[in-house]
């Protein structure tokens, strides 16, 4: 695959994740949702620090997790660079294309939003508000809506620790964004032995 062919599907990936969180953050307040099937539900939340929910604690702590991110999307952009300059399998660059159109739109989210958008809660979303953002540069929540609840009740009593609670599965809601992270991680995982073959030892 050419580097003209993984920045076209970043380019796609990455703006199916921008407009679809542009559409959630102006039509949905937090907490809004919509119920497509019982198993799949379009929740609008915000996560404010990095996957299911986790935060770095303090002061600095977003903005620290938003430089780590960056530092981290230019290692991947040099790892697809790379793979790309060396004829890597066509499985090799899309994965780490997959992965890197995520986590730039999850950047986004976290370097922009907080100065682009106005808060969610109890109204909707403005893009570039005269009042201004709810945030900073470096300190914006990144946009979830993407909620698969495949199964939810109480757990049978004999389950160890959680036995007797209510219980819900999948419970995490994520992104388009996510999903491209974890598809590309799959992808690499599964196809293995094609995304990284070993060279066979010639024999003078």
């Amino acid at each position: 695959m050419s580097l003209k062919k993984a920045g076209i599907l970043i380019f796609v990936l990455l703006l199916i994740d921008q407009v679809s969180k542009f559409y959630i953050k102006t039509n949905f307040m937090i907490g809004e949702e919509i119920k497509v099937f019982d198993w799949f539900r379009i929740l609008f939340v915000e996560n404010e620090g990095m996957a299911w929910g986790a935060q770095i604690p303090g002061e600095y702590g977003k903005l620290a997790l938003t430089l780590f991110r960056l530092v981290a999307i230019v290692g991947i952009g040099y790892w697809l660079w790379d793979s790309v300059k060396k004829k890597a399998t066509a499985v090799l660059i899309a994965g780490i294309s997959l992965i890197f159109s995520g986590a730039m739109g999850n950047i986004i989210d976290s370097v922009f939003y907080g100065v682009i958008f106005n808060d969610s809660h109890g109204q909707l979303a403005t893009f570039i508000p005269e009042s201004g953002g709810y945030g900073t540069l470096f300190h914006g929540k990144v946009v979830d809506m993407l909620y698969f609840p495949l199964w939810s009740g109480y757990l049978p009593e004999w389950v160890p620790f959680w036995g007797g609670q209510y219980f819900t599965f999948f419970d995490p809601v994520f992104n388009i964004a996510d999903s491209c992270i974890f598809v590309g991680f799959v992808l690499l995982l599964i196809f293995n032995k094609k995304a990284f073959p070993k060279e066979e030892n010639k024999e003078a």
